[in-house]
C-alpha cells in the first residue's frame, strides 16, 4: 500500500484543515456560549447551522461514504477518508456534525443504501444526505447485555400489514434532537429462528404513536446535545407499515455487524485525531509553563510521555491504514480481524495519551477550560460502544489460535 494522500484526498485535507483552523476551532466557544444560553436545547444551534451550510458549500459533506452502486456520497475510499476522518477528529464534537460524516447517522445512511428500497431510500435517505433531518440506531438494551446482540429483548410481531413494536433502547445517540425523524430499531421477529436469524430492523418514524422519549443520558456529565444526545426509549405497541421492514426478516443481526464495521474504523480515525489535539495543547503547555524552576518540556518525565505518545500514536495509525486498505481491497468481512484490533488498541492507546495530558495540565485538564475532559470522556466510551473490548478480544484469541502456520 502507498501511505502517500492520493491527489483527491490531499486536496480536500487542504480545505478540510482551512476550514478547521479557520471556522471549527473558533467555533468551539461559540458552540459553549449557545448551549449555555438555552440549555434546554436539542439538536443543531446556529453556529452548527452555519458551518453545516459552509462545509457543503466546500464539498467536505457526506465523505464518509464508500463507493456504491447508487453512486452517493463523495465516493471515496476508506482509505481516502482516514486522513479527511482524523482532521474532523481534532473536533469531534464539531467537525463531523457539521460535516454530515457524525454518528450514527452515517452508519444509518449506509443501512439505507445497501438495504433500503427505492421506496425507503427517497424517504429517508435523501433527507438524511440533505442534512435536512437526522436519525438514531436503536439496538441497545437496558435489560439486557447487549454486548451479546443476539440478546435484544425488543418484540418486533407482524399483525396483517403492519409490524407492532414493543420493548426499551438506551444508549440511542441522536434521538434527544427533534430533528431525528427516523429511529432504526433491531428486534426480535421470530424468537424460535436460528440464534442469528431472530433479528430484524424496523424503520420507525419518531412521531409514531407508542413512541416515548424518556429521557436523556449522560456520558460522565457531558450530555452530547450537539450530537443530538443519547436517549433512553419506549416502545409501546408502536404500530408501522410492514413496507418499513429493512432488508428481510432474520437479517437484522447481519446488517448490525455490516454496519458496524465501517462505524468502528470511522471513530478510530476520528480518535486519533482528538489524541493529535491533545498533544498539540500538551506542546503549547510544556514550553509555557514554568515549574521547579524550568520549563515543563524540559522534565524528563514530560518528554517521555510525548515520545510514548508519538510511537503509539504512529503505530495504531498505521493499523488504521492498514485496516482500511482491506476493507476497500478484500473487503470488510475479510479485514474483521483488523476492525477489532483496531477497535481495541485506538481507544486505549488515546485514552492513555489523554489521561497524561489531562495530568500534564492539572486542575486545568479536567476542566471545562480545556477539551481534554471531553476528549477522555469520549475516548473511555469508545471502549465501550460497538463492543466491548472483552468482545473484541475474545473473538481475536479464538481467530489467533486456528490461525495456521507461515
Amino acid at each position: 500500500m502507498d501511505f502517500a494522500p492520493d491527489p483527491r484526498s490531499a486536496e480536500l485535507d487542504a480545505v478540510l484543515a482551512t476550514f478547521l483552523a479557520d471556522r471549527v476551532l473558533p467555533a468551539e466557544p461559540v458552540l459553549q456560549a449557545e448551549l449555555a444560553a438555552d440549555p434546554d436545547r436539542w439538536g443543531p444551534t446556529p453556529v452548527i447551522a452555519a458551518l453545516q451550510a459552509e462545509a457543503r458549500a466546500l464539498g467536505l459533506s457526506n465523505l464518509f461514504l464508500p463507493p456504491n452502486p447508487l453512486g452517493l456520497g463523495a465516493g471515496l475510499t476508506n482509505l481516502q477518508y482516514a486522513p479527511l476522518a482524523e482532521r474532523s477528529g481534532r473536533s469531534p464534537r464539531l467537525a463531523p456534525v457539521a460535516m454530515n460524516c457524525a454518528a450514527p447517522g452515517t452508519g444509518n445512511m449506509e443501512l439505507l443504501v445497501h438495504f433500503g428500497t427505492d421506496a425507503q431510500r427517497e424517504r429517508w435517505l435523501t433527507p438524511l444526505l440533505e442534512g435536512t433531518v437526522r436519525s438514531a440506531f436503536c439496538m441497545t438494551e437496558p435489560d439486557v447485555a447487549s454486548s451479546d446482540a443476539t440478546n435484544v429483548a425488543t418484540r418486533i410481531r407482524r399483525d396483517g400489514d403492519e409490524y407492532v413494536v414493543d420493548g426499551v433502547k438506551w444508549w440511542s445517540t441522536g434521538a434527544m434532537d427533534p430533528d431525528a425523524k427516523l429511529l432504526i430499531v433491531m428486534g426480535k421477529t421470530d424468537p424460535e429462528a436460528d440464534r442469528h436469524r431472530q433479528q430484524s430492523m424496523l424503520l420507525v418514524p419518531r412521531d409514531t404513536p407508542g413512541v416515548t422519549i424518556v429521557r436523556p443520558l449522560t456520558v460522565f456529565g457531558y450530555d452530547d446535545r450537539e450530537h443530538g444526545g443519547h436517549a433512553e426509549i419506549r416502545f409501546e405497541g408502536a404500530r408501522v407499515p410492514v413496507a418499513n421492514l429493512l432488508g428481510g426478516e432474520g437479517e437484522g443481526f447481519a446488517m448490525a455487524q455490516a454496519r458496524l464495521g465501517p462505524g468502528r474504523i470511522h471513530h478510530c480515525m476520528r480518535a486519533i485525531g482528538m489524541a493529535e489535539r491533545a498533544l498539540d495543547l500538551v506542546r503549547e503547555r510544556a514550553l509555557s509553563r514554568t515549574a521547579f524552576g524550568r520549563p515543563l518540556a524540559d522534565q524528563g518525565v514530560v518528554r517521555e510521555w510525548l515520545a510514548e505518545a508519538r510511537i503509539e500514536l504512529e503505530a495504531v495509525r498505521l493499523l488504521v491504514l492498514k485496516t482500511a486498505w482491506l476493507m476497500d481491497t478484500v473487503g470488510n468481512k475479510a479485514a474483521r480481524t483488523e476492525i477489532q484490533a483496531i477497535k481495541v488498541a485506538v481507544p486505549r492507546a488515546v485514552q492513555k495519551i489523554l489521561d497524561r495530558s489531562i495530568q500534564l495540565f492539572g486542575g486545568a485538564g479536567v476542566s471545562g477550560d480545556t477539551p481534554l475532559a471531553a476528549l477522555y470522556a469520549a475516548a473511555r466510551t469508545l471502549r465501550i460502544a460497538d463492543g466491548p473490548d472483552e468482545v473484541h478480544l475474545a473473538s481475536l484469541g479464538r481467530a489467533e489460535v486456528r490461525r495456521s502456520p507461515v
